[in-house]
């Protein structure tokens, strides 16, 4: 049986890993899986993904001040969901109200052994020990109440962030978890460089999953490196969890040159639509995270990703065809090798600011550039464009030869 032919719905045999290899006693052209054990540490990555329903951006309740979530809503979505036949849920101990609201409308409410629930460690906030770090692993079983996690993952390796899970040794620490039953396979997510991406896998190859920002808007971008970190993932053999496929929603609403593609092509079809099949069409991926926000979201999601199969030649024209009309939209030509960052005498975040500045062209989003700009400025301890002084140094040795003294001066204006 050749990969391919997995059968996409593994996820849904109950009390089993979500982790699927070949059956030793599979033969000709069977389409049943078998689960591999939670004792294994690697495995086979499936060829056809399944919908995972993220849980960092539940449903509000209307009309307060608090920002409470629609527990409520939040359990219909959750009927729906596994109604479909769809079992992977993924939330984080950094996720605000998440895992609480989860305990109340899938743990307390379903059998255990119905659905597989992933969360995360985030060692880099706010820990000065190993004991601080533990102890988010030790709250999120409490807010969960779910006994055990199926997916621990170690959150947001990349950068000066990654340091943290080796000073507090949490990958040994994560053997030992499996060892207890408390977890069921251990991974981690990641927003980096494909290059350092390598290094992780080199240096943990107990990792059993990675989960990765895949979407075809980023695929070929300098910064995110959507398409390079696949193809490292891929080459080390680890399945493969995408998330951020519909970009923080900004791919539900993509720009006008980009609906007119899509429109043309299928009318009925929802942009969102069109970025959760295109890399729930890649090989190894295993589960495509949607962070839905309300039922409409679901219904949408399960309307098209309910037996999927693949996409057709057609469909795969269909977005490369709306992924070149992106591109053709003038953005700031920052490939991000951060020379700029080096000669800066006021340290001004300089490639974080274009990124921002990109989006708001893109997407005309104003808010999703500034939580773009207080991500890769503020919280990488930048200044921010406003700052700039002028001095010229960061053009003398720009690779792109942008005028990047004019381009801050745009994104202080725009951005504020």
């Amino acid at each position: 049986m050749k990969r391919r032919d997995f059968i996409k719905n593994a996820l849904t045999v109950a009390a089993l890993s979500p982790l699927a290899k070949l059956s030793a006693q599979e033969s000709n052209n069977t389409k049943e899986n078998t689960m591999v054990s939670a004792e294994k540490s690697n495995f086979e990555p499936l060829s056809r993904s399944i919908l995972g329903f993220g849980l960092m951006r539940l449903p509000r309740v209307k009309d307060t001040k608090t920002d409470e979530i629609d527990v409520e809503q939040t359990k219909q979505m959750v009927d729906a969901f596994l109604e479909a036949g769809f079992t992977y849920f993924d939330t984080a101990w950094a996720y605000p109200g998440s895992e609480d609201a989860i305990r109340q409308a899938l743990v307390e409410r379903y059998p255990r052994e119905k659905f597989q629930l992933a969360t995360k460690n985030a060692a880099w906030i706010g820990c000065k020990t190993k004991e601080d770090a533990i102890a988010q692993f030790e709250t999120s079983l409490k807010r969960t109440g779910a006994g055990y996690i199926d997916f621990y993952l170690l959150h947001n390796l990349g950068e000066t962030r990654t340091k943290f899970f080796e000073d507090f040794d949490l990958w040994n620490w994560g053997k030992e978890l499996k060892a207890k039953g408390l977890i069921k396979h251990l991974g981690f997510s990641f927003h980096s460089t494909a290059e350092e991406l390598e290094e992780i896998f080199k240096a943990h190859p107990e990792a059993e999953f990675v989960q990765l920002q895949l979407n075809y808007a980023d695929w070929e971008s300098p910064s995110i490196q959507s398409r390079k970190v696949y193809e490292v993932a891929r080459k080390y053999n680890k399945p493969i969890i995408v998330m951020e496929p519909v970009k923080g929603g900004l791919l539900a609403n993509p720009p006008q040159s980009v609906k007119d593609v899509f429109q043309k092509a299928d009318s009925k079809a929802s942009y969102a639509s069109w970025a959760i099949r295109y890399v729930a069409d890649l090989e190894g991926v295993m589960v495509v995270l949607s962070g839905m926000s309300n039922i409409e979201q679901m219904k949408d999601n399960l309307s098209y990703m309910k037996g999927f199969k693949g996409l057709t030649d057609e469909q795969r024209k269909t977005i490369e065809t709306a992924r070149q009309e992106m591109a053709k939209i003038p953005l700031i030509p920052c490939t991000t090798c951060n020379y700029c960052a080096k000669v800066c005498p006021m340290e001004i975040g300089i490639s974080g600011s274009f990124n921002a500045m990109n989006i708001y062209t893109l997407y005309n989003n104003l808010d999703q550039a500034k939580h773009q700009e207080n991500w890769l400025v503020g919280m990488h301890g930048k200044k921010k464009a406003a700052e700039c002084v002028k001095c010229g140094a960061c053009e003398k040795v720009c690779p792109q030869h942008i005028k990047i003294r004019e381009e801050l001066e745009k994104v202080a204006k725009t951005l504020g």
